[in-house]
C-alpha cells in the first residue's frame, strides 16, 4: 500500500520530475523541431552540408557529420537524424568507397552526436537543469565543448577513412553553392540560434523556445516555398478552415505534439524506478557498493559508474538511463569529491552509448537497413567512430581541471575562471581523440604497425587522465608515431612520384 500511495499520490513516483519535465519544456522542444521540419530546415541543413564539404575526396564523410550537427541538434533524435541524412547520404558513401557497415557505422556515429548537441541534448538537457536546479543555459554552456570534441573525433576518423580506403573526390551535382543556399534561406539559421540569444537575454527555458517557434513560423513566411502557411491562404484562394488544416502549421503541431508521447511514457516508466529507489534508499546503498569495491579509488569508481550506466543503457532509451543512473549513480562519484554537475554530465555521455548498443541500438539498426548492411557489424563499426570521445568524459570526473572542459558547470563559475586550464585541458583533450582516432583505425597519414597503433591507444588514454605525468606520457608517445609516420611518408612519396 505505501508503495501505491508513494507511485501514484506523490511527486516522487510516476509524477516526478522527468513527467515534470516532459509537459513543460521538452513538449515545446519537439514542437519547435517539428516546426523546423516543416518549414523546410532540415533539408536546407542537409543541402548546405552536401554544397560546403562537397568536392573532396572526404567530402561526403564531412558531410555526413555537419548535416548530423545542424539537423540533429534541434531535433535530439538519434535515430529521425541517421534516417534523414541516411537517405541521401548512402549512396554516396558506397560510390566514394566505403564498405555498407562502416558507412552504416558513420551514419549512426552522427544520429548519436544529435543526442548530445545543443539545444536539447536528447530531452536530457531540460532533466539536467532539473535535477541540479541549475539553468538551462548551464547545461547548454556545459554541453560546447565536448560536442566539439565529438564532431572532432568524427572528422578524424573520417579524413583518415580517404586513406586507409583510398578514396576519390566526388563532386555532387544539382547542388547550389553554400553561399547562394546562405542567401535564400538564411533565417534557418536564425530560428536555429534564437533560441539560445532568448536565453541569454534573460528569457526562461519555456519564453525562450516558445519565441524562438514563433520566430521559426514567421520566418518560413519570407519564402513561398518555405511557408508554414500558403500564400495562397492569406490570398483568399483555399477555404479558410480547411486551408489552415492542411498546412504545415498544423502538421509541425500536431507532429510535435505526438512526438513527446514516446518521451512522456519512458519519463513516466523511468519514474515508477526511481520512486522505488527513493522509498527503499537504495541510491545511497548502491553508492556505497560501488565505492566499497572500487577501495575508495575514484577511477575504479568512474569505471564501474560508466559500466553500470552501459548495462542500465542496453534495457531502456537514453532518457529513462540517465534518469535512474542519476538516482542510483551518480552519488558514488559525488561522495569522492566530483562536482555534482560532472557527475550527471559523465552519466549522461554514458547513457547515450544506449543508442548504438544492442539490444536497443536503434541508429545502427536502421543504418545497416539503409545502407544494406548488418545490424550487429553496423553496430561494432558505429562503436569505432564513436570510441574516440567516449573516453573524456573521464577528464571531467578524474582531476578538478577537467571540470574546466564543462567550462566550470555555470556562466558565474566561467566569469571567475583559469583560461590557460580551459585551453590546456581542451588541448589535451584534442590531441588524445586525435591519437585513439589513429589508434582505433589503424591509419593515420600512413598506415601504421602494431608498435605505432599500440602507441597511440596508449597516448590517447592517457591523455584522458588528467595528471601532469599521463599528460607526458600521452604526448611523448603521439608525437614519437607523429615523427615515425611523416618518416613513412616522406620515404614513400619519392616512389609514388617515380
Amino acid at each position: 500500500d505505501r508503495l501505491v500511495g508513494f507511485m501514484y499520490m506523490t511527486l516522487e513516483g510516476i509524477y516526478g520530475t522527468a513527467v515534470d519535465v516532459s509537459a513543460t519544456l521538452i513538449i515545446l522542444f519537439t514542437i519547435f523541431g517539428a516546426f523546423l521540419q516543416f518549414t523546410g530546415a532540415g533539408k536546407f541543413f542537409i543541402d548546405f552540408s552536401f554544397a560546403a564539404m562537397g568536392g573532396k575526396s572526404s567530402g561526403v564523410g564531412r558531410t555526413i557529420v555537419l548535416s548530423s550537427f545542424l539537423l540533429g541538434g534541434p531535433s535530439g533524435s538519434g535515430v529521425a537524424t541517421t534516417v534523414t541524412v541516411g537517405s541521401v547520404a548512402a549512396p554516396m558513401l558506397n560510390k566514394v568507397g566505403y564498405e555498407k557497415n562502416a558507412a552504416g557505422g558513420l551514419l549512426a556515429a552522427g544520429g548519436l552526436g544529435a543526442i548530445i548537441s545543443p539545444p536539447v541534448l536528447g530531452a536530457a538537457a531540460f532533466l539536467i537543469a532539473d535535477f541540479l536546479k541549475i539553468s538551462y543555459l548551464d547545461v547548454l554552456l556545459m554541453s560546447i565543448i565536448p560536442t566539439i570534441l565529438f564532431y572532432l573525433g568524427l572528422f578524424t576518423m573520417v579524413e583518415i577513412d580517404v586513406r586507409k580506403y583510398g578514396m576519390k573526390a566526388m563532386h555532387f551535382e544539382a547542388v547550389e553553392s553554400a553561399w547562394s543556399l546562405s542567401k535564400k534561406y538564411w533565417f534557418h539559421f536564425f530560428s536555429l540560434i534564437s533560441i539560445v540569444l532568448f536565453m541569454a537575454m534573460g528569457f526562461t527555458p519555456v519564453m525562450s523556445v516558445l519565441w524562438a517557434t514563433i520566430i521559426s513560423a514567421l520566418t518560413s513566411m519570407l519564402r513561398r516555398d518555405t511557408a508554414i502557411i500558403p500564400y495562397d491562404w492569406f490570398m483568399g484562394k483555399q477555404p479558410i478552415l480547411k486551408g489552415l488544416y492542411e498546412s504545415n502549421f498544423t502538421k509541425a503541431l500536431a507532429s510535435g505534439s505526438t512526438g513527446v508521447l514516446a518521451i512522456a511514457a519512458t519519463c513516466a516508466g523511468a519514474g515508477l524506478i526511481v520512486g522505488t529507489v527513493v522509498l527503499t534508499g537504495l541510491g545511497l546503498k548502491f553508492s556505497s557498493i560501488v565505492i566499497q569495491y572500487a577501495g575508495g579509488s575514484l577511477l575504479l569508481t568512474a569505471i564501474f559508474t560508466a559500466f553500470i550506466v552501459w548495462i542500465v543503457g542496453l534495457a531502456v532509451p537514453v532518457t529513462a538511463s540517465y534518469i535512474i543512473c542519476a538516482v542510483i549513480a551518480a552519488p558514488a562519484l559525488i561522495n569522492l569529491g566530483v562536482p555534482a554537475f560532472a557527475a550527471h554530465m559523465f552519466i549522461f555521455y554514458y547513457a547515450v552509448l544506449s543508442e548504438v548498443s544492442p539490444p536497443t541500438a536503434l541508429s545502427p539498426f536502421a543504418a545497416a537497413a539503409i545502407c544494406k548492411g548488418n545490424p550487429y557489424k553496423t553496430t561494432l563499426q558505429s562503436w569505432k567512430y564513436v570510441a574516440p570521445a567516449i573516453l573524456v568524459p573521464f577528464m571531467f570526473v578524474l582531476d578538478k581541471s577537467g571540470v574546466s572542459l564543462l567550462l566550470m558547470g555555470s556562466t558565474t563559475a566561467l566569469a571567475q575562471a583559469n583560461w590557460m586550464e580551459i585551453v590546456w585541458s581542451t588541448l589535451t583533450a584534442i590531441v588524445g581523440i586525435v591519437a585513439l582516432a589513429g589508434g582505433l583505425q589503424g591509419w593515420f597519414i600512413e598506415k601504421t604497425n602494431l608498435l605505432e597503433r599500440t602507441l597511440m591507444i596508449v597516448s590517447g588514454v592517457a591523455l584522458a587522465y588528467t595528471s601532469p605525468t599521463a599528460d607526458m606520457i600521452g604526448f611523448a608517445g603521439f608525437g614519437l608515431v607523429l615523427v615515425l609516420q611523416f618518416f613513412k611518408y616522406f620515404k614513400a612519396k619519392p616512389k609514388e612520384s617515380a
